[in-house]
């Protein structure tokens, strides 16, 4: 399942995202650094392994990206510069890919009409899993707490307000069945509600909500693999449920 983005960059994630083209000398300046409070020009030569000129030249660009502070005769991280350093493999010199921390929303209600309970789902309209049906999921922002990220993303969505409680985690990742490579690794924290108040938005960017039954989803054919342990983890509260699922070219 993939989440919305809606937020501004902090300079910290404007300063990650520059970071992925630093050059290979840059990143070893910034390893070097990383492991004490400053360090002098010829320490950092060393290093990097480079002739004095270069070094001065990406000492010089680090400075101006932000990365680093002079202080006197020394060189030390910057705020910016220590987050970015802290996310590096420091033996492979790259950064480290992470999984993804989202909410999943299991958001529930009485039908009197038909007595049946029902859960408000999405069919996702956009790329990956386009045309797959599942619960309403978002990506929790920069500092945002969880229980904001899900009042936020179901209001962005769905045109509701809620009142949520959290229920556990989910952790799934999936894997590309002809290639067998890990291609997505998601941290859903399970988010229940069952009181809101508001008149359901239909159509949003990118899906389409609807109230349904999950008996009626146990018959739907294009629904996440992970749909009925995702749901039953939340309902039922279990603190820790990890599951690996593989889709193929034609799914995602």
């Amino acid at each position: 399942m993939c989440a919305t983005v809606g937020s501004e960059m902090t300079k910290i994630e404007k300063a990650i995202v520059r970071g992925a083209g630093l050059h290979s000398a840059q990143t070893k300046i910034l390893r070097e650094l990383l492991f004490m409070p400053a360090a002098r020009f010829a320490e950092l030569q060393k290093a990097s392994g480079l002739e004095s000129d270069h070094v001065k030249f990406h000492i010089k660009q680090l400075v101006k990206l932000g990365y680093i502070n002079k202080i006197g005769n020394a060189y030390q991280l910057s705020v910016i510069g220590k987050e970015y350093a802290n996310k590096l493999d420091t033996d492979a010199g790259v950064i480290e890919r992470q999984p993804k921390v989202a909410v999943l929303l299991v958001v529930e209600q009485y039908n009197p009409k038909t007595h049946m309970v029902e859960y408000l789902l999405q069919k996702r309209l956009k790329h990956p899993y386009f045309g797959f049906w599942g619960a309403p999921t978002g990506k929790v922002r920069w500092g945002e707490t969880l229980l904001d990220a899900a009042t936020r993303e179901l209001k962005e969505e769905t045109g509701l307000t809620g009142t949520f409680e959290y229920r556990g985690i989910y952790h799934e990742r999936v894997r590309h069945q002809e290639t067998g490579e890990i291609i997505e690794d998601k941290l859903f924290q399970l988010m229940f509600c069952d009181r809101f108040s508001g008149k359901l938005q239909v159509e949003f960017d990118g899906g389409h909500n609807a109230w349904r039954t999950l008996e009626d989803m146990m018959l739907e054919p294009k629904k996440y693999k992970g749909f009925k342990t995702e749901i039953a983890a939340c309902l039922t509260s279990i603190p820790l449920t990890e599951r690996i699922y593989g889709y193929g070219d034609s799914e995602f």
